[in-house]
């Protein structure tokens, strides 16, 4: 057995619906999705950004993270991916088929492109390795609901001419 894995980041958009599964033999839930990630880089000589061949990747998340995927992205929105990048393989109509997938352990929005309002999970249920019962979060201060979530940003000018001046 190897002791060596591929661990990849990859930042791209969302291009298929993201998809909820239950495996057969225990109900594990797991998604799946298509992420395409396109190289872009800035052509000195004509003076314009390039971009190159965009990669294409099966995305799987599994258990809780795979259950938040399915509740918190869509097609089309751009995603920060780490994974164990491996290859499958079927035989397809045309013949042998091969495909990257990216066993998902973390992801994300990409907050380059908007904002995002983060929800944490709380479960009833022991940590593992536990016999106590559920964690008491009791003495732990509710926060407000954002009154701002899900809406564009508002530009501070002081704020944007700090920026300006630092470019």
């Amino acid at each position: 057995m190897s002791m060596q894995s591929l661990d990849l980041t990859v930042v791209g958009w969302i291009g298929t619906d993201v998809r909820i599964h239950h495996e057969s033999d225990g109900g594990v839930p797991f998604s799946t999705f298509r992420l395409g990630s396109t190289r872009r880089w800035f052509d000195r000589q004509a003076g314009v950004w390039r971009d190159g061949q965009t990669e294409w990747f099966n995305v799987k998340v599994w258990r809780t993270t795979a259950l938040n995927a399915a509740r918190s992205l869509r097609k089309g929105d751009p995603v920060i991916v780490q994974g164990l990048l491996s290859t499958e393989e079927w035989v397809g109509a045309d013949g042998p088929r091969t495909s990257l997938v990216l066993d998902a352990s973390a992801l994300g929005p990409n907050l380059a492109f908007g904002s995002s309002h983060f929800a944490r999970n709380v479960s009833t249920a022991p940590a593992a390795g536990t016999e106590d019962g559920p964690t008491d979060v009791s003495e732990l201060e509710e926060l407000p609901e954002d009154e701002g979530a899900g809406l564009e940003p508002v530009a501070d000018d002081e704020q944007e001419l700090a920026l300006a001046g630092a470019r």
